[in-house]
């Protein structure tokens, strides 16, 4: 495989290696490496420790319990890049954060306690990749999976069930069936999520290549009843009638208004995504048999 790094982080790598450290590029960026996808966003994980990272990296920023160290991108100042200490964790009792965190003393832990197997590949100095998952076999099958345990990683951080989806429609791969069974599972866990958070990752899937996709797929594990109850209440609340133009009941209405929308911009996805959300809270069907929304009203099929 033929690989190209920007010089900023053949530097890095080249620091590192003369300093006497282990280094490896982690995460995305070796996933879209595999599928020759361009990237700006470069990790790495070294064991040296952040206070041996800043000595490397003089210029670097450390203000976090991750032991995460960020350093200037020149090809994309808003995303710099991630130094970040093999580390392993323990205890997410909000189902996000670990209550401990210590430095380990391998890649391979660190690789362990990952999210995705096609996000656990690392890169090291040689242009070797490191696959300790089968992340490639993922790849190549274009399946997203958990590493490890599902109930287990969604139990660590909840977010990752959104992320599940984001990645989806991200790069249009399908959620192996066990992570989606896990997911269908856990979903009510995402309340435990802050709305920001989720927030995010929702509006990541509207900007992504496939936000139609992606919004099924968000609903089909259960997410979309956790987070937008008001739209899941739509499916199967008819409003189709002879003469008019609705063919679909309110809820693949929606979805298939999304589809059909021509911007990229995905506050103008999300507003086409939830414009007739009310009717399911209004909807009346009369003796008469005319369905009304209140200032919607059709005749029925019946």
């Amino acid at each position: 495989m033929d690989i190209q790094l920007p010089k900023s982080v053949q530097e890095i790598l080249n620091k590192f290696n003369k300093a006497g450290y282990e280094i490896y590029i982690v995460g995305g960026a070796v996933r879209d490496i595999v599928m020759v996808r361009l990237t700006n966003d470069w990790d790495f994980t070294t064991n040296a420790t952040p206070e041996e990272i800043l000595k490397i990296i003089p210029g670097g920023l450390y203000n976090n319990q991750f032991g995460t160290v960020f350093t200037d991108n020149p090809d994309d100042p808003a995303r710099p890049h991630e130094i970040t200490t093999f580390r392993k964790e323990e205890g997410y009792t909000d189902f996000r954060h670990p209550e401990k965190i210590t430095w380990g003393k391998s890649l391979e832990e660190d690789l362990a306690r990952r999210d995705f197997t096609i996000n656990s590949l690392a890169l090291d100095k040689d242009f070797k990749i490191i696959d300790l998952y089968k992340g490639q076999e993922d790849i190549k099958s274009k399946l997203i999976r958990t590493v490890g345990d599902a109930d287990a990683r969604f139990g660590e951080d909840a977010l990752r069930m959104m992320r599940a989806v984001r990645i989806g429609a991200e790069i249009g791969f399908l959620i192996e069936n066990a992570t989606f069974e896990a997911i269908k599972k856990n979903a009510p866990l995402i309340n435990k999520i802050a709305k920001e958070r989720v927030k995010d990752e929702l509006f990541k899937i509207l900007a992504s290549p496939n936000p139609y996709d992606g919004i099924v797929l968000f609903r089909n594990v259960g997410l979309m009843a956790e987070i937008l109850p008001e739209m899941e209440k739509c499916f199967g609340v008819e409003q189709k009638s002879p003469g008019r133009h609705h063919i679909y009941d309110v809820g693949n209405h929606l979805l298939m208004s999304l589809k059909n929308c021509k911007s990229t911009d995905p506050v103008t996805r999300f507003a086409t995504l939830v414009h007739d959300i009310g009717k399911a809270q209004t909807y009346k069907k009369l003796e008469s048999g005319i369905i009304t929304f209140y200032n919607h009203e059709m005749v029925s099929t019946k």
